[in-house]
């Protein structure tokens, strides 16, 4: 088995303020910068799911050798264009205990385009994972022409809807029409409400589950709501040492997709999901941490 992710890639800039914010002044914070994106953090949790993946995405040209090798350092098999006319991504984020302000840059993700993934790549894959980030700048069509052409090469399709406020930016309507003939969705609880216009966990989950045939209805604290070709089944959350909720999402999402690919039931792999969100939760960053050297 192997997954194939595509998306984005950025540099996180983690801000944990000591106390509260102050204008015009300032205030003592810790500061920690680390490799992020929604698509490439999710590429590094699959891996650690025990999914074989390979991820393509873009940054500037001088940063490029930096995100492969770091990518490379958690087992990612990573394509990283080099953009020599765009900033790499930047992601600056305020986190106050589980909530978090994102202040983003998308910079070379811009210009991550899915036509130009080559059938060759696609022909090796169980599985093609995009972000609903990837929708943004122009290219929901392309996502949709690569959902098809995955589809032809024998792969399913899983997709996150991406933030609430990037789909609305973006136009419910378009994110949907890029989105049809997806297998696998994942969604927290606002981003299902805004594209279903549905309220109530139950009503949004039965209403993701006319998009797609497995569906997973994040609900934090609460636990997933997951939809299986029309049954819903709660799950509940796996307790967690909270030090940094960022990636949290992304390595539910990859549990939860490799565990549908290895033929799990949708209860199942959200619990393999909800498994690796709590190691996410537990260390600063969006991402596993790489092996140790010299400690197996």
């Amino acid at each position: 088995m192997r997954a194939l992710v595509l998306g984005d890639v950025v540099d996180d800039v983690l801000v944990f303020p000591r106390g509260p914010i102050r204008t015009d002044t300032d205030t003592d914070a810790e500061i920690v910068r680390r490799p992020g994106g929604s698509a490439a953090n999710t590429a590094a949790w699959m891996v650690a799911a025990g999914l074989p993946t390979t991820f393509v995405g873009r940054v500037a040209a001088v940063d490029a050798e930096r995100h492969a090798r770091l990518l490379a350092d958690v087992g990612v098999d990573a394509r990283i264009a080099s953009d020599a006319e765009h900033e790499t991504g930047t992601i600056v984020l305020l986190v106050d205990g589980d909530e978090r302000t994102m202040l983003t840059d998308r910079g070379a993700n811009a210009h991550v385009d899915p036509d130009d993934i080559d059938d060759a790549l696609l022909a090796g894959v169980d599985v093609v994972h995009v972000t609903g980030y990837s929708l943004l700048a122009g290219h929901a069509a392309a996502v949709g022409r690569l959902v098809e052409r995955a589809h032809a090469h024998g792969a399913r399709v899983s997709c996150t809807i991406g933030s609430a406020g990037s789909i609305a930016d973006l136009g419910v309507d378009v994110a949907l029409a890029a989105l049809r003939g997806v297998d696998v969705l994942v969604a927290n609880r606002d981003e299902g409400a805004l594209v279903t216009g549905a309220q109530g966990s139950a009503q949004v989950g039965a209403a993701l589950g006319r998009l797609a045939p497995v569906v997973a209805l994040t609900l934090g604290d609460a636990g997933v709501l997951v939809v299986e070709r029309g049954a819903q089944r709660f799950v509940p959350a796996v307790p967690a040492r909270l030090v940094d909720p960022t990636g949290a999402g992304d390595a539910f999402t990859a549990g939860f997709v490799a565990g549908i690919v290895a033929g799990a039931s949708a209860a199942d792999a959200a619990t393999s999901g909800a498994e690796l969100a709590a190691r996410a939760v537990a260390v600063r960053g969006a991402r596993p941490l790489p092996p140790t050297p010299g400690r197996s």
